[in-house]
């Protein structure tokens, strides 16, 4: 099995989609027009942005995506700058690496993981 997507759930759309286009400017904006949907395409990995509801709310809730960023503390800048809040570490794991979680505007949580300078 290879992952192809995740699902960011916000209180609303059209602001998600614009605060994850700027926290990954390499996305590629993808209108589906049958279902009048936006995805974002990163590198072939759907980021899909969704309306929150009862049966899925946004925040935490126990899962966290980590995004592969080839220096941690120039990303992590780079995200705070945009208003993520640092939530989790920095940790120093394996071969060299750390890795951090941050809490977007929604309430959700991105982990990156890289090398540090």
């Amino acid at each position: 099995m290879i992952p192809v997507a995740v699902l960011v759930y916000v209180p609303d759309v059209e602001t998600g989609l614009q605060w994850y286009q700027q926290a990954f400017p390499e996305a590629v904006p993808t209108h589906l027009p049958d279902f009048d949907f936006m995805v974002l395409d990163v590198n072939g990995f759907s980021l899909e942005i969704v309306q929150s509801d009862d049966k899925v709310s946004e925040g935490k809730k126990g899962t966290v995506l980590y995004w592969s960023v080839s220096d941690l503390s120039v990303a992590l800048s780079r995200f705070e700058a945009l208003g993520a809040s640092l939530y989790r570490g920095l940790m120093e794991i394996e071969s060299g690496l750390s890795m951090c979680q941050l809490e977007d505007p929604f309430g959700n949580l991105i982990g990156l993981r890289g090398t540090t300078t």
